[in-house]
């Protein structure tokens, strides 16, 4: 227990130990108050150079502030003054601009004023000449019309020919003379006249339409014309299997009978050659047999018949013309052989008379070079009468009388 002031205070009472422990939390909180006030004081001695910092920039921010409102009106006043000059430029420009648009519009008035002068005068040249043209192409339009009617009027005979011959070619009868005809042509053309002979009868009774008269071998060879042409258009103008089937066995059946006639009724042993040639009017027809029908062609080697075009048959012709020019140039060896016998007589004669001619030659030289040497002496001996040169003339002869001194 402890007295203070008369009064005694227990240590152990609660309200003595609250009642002390007061003022020393008052103490502890001054302490620590003044710590912080002291932790603040420094901490805002930061703050207050930053504001002193801040208070210079916005002094210096006003001062700019002045400086820039200075400057503002620097550039308004510059602003105003250029916009001033730029306007005034501006309108020079645009009068300037104005003056050389207006003079340049008058110019190009005038340019195309003269060219549309221009134009005009060569749209009348041009609409001259293009009269002119025309007049000459109307001309030969004309005539090329002429022409085409002339080309038409032929085109319509050519038809008519045509047509005509469709109507020879669509009868059998007149198709056959039409091979015929074609047949004598050609043989006309390539083989002399005496070595054939058309339309001769053999033996037999048959009639051939041409006869070629080779010698032997081979012989005489019997060309006979034959035109399978309603077997040949049925094949082109089949429009299903079943026509085209027919139209070949048809076609096949007719060229055979051809065949088998030629071979039966113009190969004569002992009058003809052991052969014939059947002719075909159509180069199609032969190009059709021999591209697609071997087999007919085969058929004719075996029965010694020869089937040919107009070109093939020509071809044939001309060998068969140089076999006869071979047997006439034989025929006539006998002949050849006694006419040069005296063409050798001839030459024989004609060296000896070129001989005799020779020596008649040689003593008319002789003479001649004794006639030469005859007039050279004498030209010697006028040359030396003509020079006086007396003294070397020979002697004269003795009825010649000298010259005497008296008489000179």
């Amino acid at each position: 227990m402890i007295e203070i002031a008369g009064y005694a205070i227990s240590l152990s009472d609660g309200v003595i130990w609250a009642v002390l422990a007061i003022p020393v939390l008052i103490v502890v909180l001054l302490f620590m108050a003044v710590s912080a006030a002291r932790r603040s004081a420094r901490a805002a001695e930061p703050l207050a150079q930053q504001l002193g910092y801040l208070g210079q920039h916005v002094q210096q921010l006003s001062m700019g502030q002045a400086q820039l409102q200075g400057g503002l009106q620097t550039v308004s006043d510059t602003q105003a003054n250029t916009q001033t000059q730029v306007i005034q430029t501006m309108e020079a420009r645009l009068a300037m601009v104005q003056q050389q648009m207006t003079d340049r519009l008058a110019e190009n008035a005038l340019k195309s004023a003269n060219s549309l002068a221009e134009m005009q005068e060569r749209m009348n040249e041009t609409l001259h000449g293009s009269s002119k043209q025309t007049t000459t192409s109307l001309t030969q339009l004309q005539e090329r019309l002429a022409a085409i009617d002339k080309a038409q009027d032929n085109i319509t005979k050519l038809s008519g020919d045509v047509l005509s011959l469709q109507d020879i070619l669509s009868n059998k009868q007149t198709r056959g003379a039409f091979g015929e005809i074609q047949l004598n042509d050609i043989v006309g053309k390539a083989l002399p006249s005496d070595s054939y002979s058309l339309q001769t009868t053999l033996s037999n009774g048959k009639r051939a339409d041409c006869l070629i008269k080779l010698p032997n071998p081979p012989g005489p060879i019997v060309i006979d014309s034959k035109f399978p042409l309603d077997a040949y258009e049925a094949m082109r103008k089949a429009e299903t299997d079943i026509d085209l089937k027919q139209a070949v066995a048809r076609f096949k059946t007719d060229v055979r009978k051809h065949i088998s006639d030629i071979s039966e009724k113009y190969i004569i042993d002992g009058e003809t050659a052991d052969g014939a040639l059947m002719f075909l009017p159509s180069e199609a027809v032969y190009a059709e047999l021999h591209a697609n029908f071997p087999d007919l062609v085969r058929a004719g080697f075996d029965a010694r018949v020869w089937i040919v075009s107009p070109t093939t048959c020509m071809a044939t012709l001309n060998t068969m013309r140089a076999i006869l020019k071979d047997a006439r140039m034989k025929e006539q060896a006998g002949a050849i052989r006694t006419t040069l016998k005296h063409l050798h007589r001839d030459v024989e004669i004609v060296v000896e008379r070129v001989n005799k001619l020779n020596t008649h030659f040689g003593q008319a030289r002789a003479d001649l070079d004794g006639i030469s040497t005859a007039a050279e002496r004498a030209g010697k001996r006028a040359a030396k009468l003509d020079n006086f040169d007396v003294e070397e003339l020979e002697a004269a002869p003795a009825n010649v009388v000298p010259l005497t001194q008296g008489d000179a």
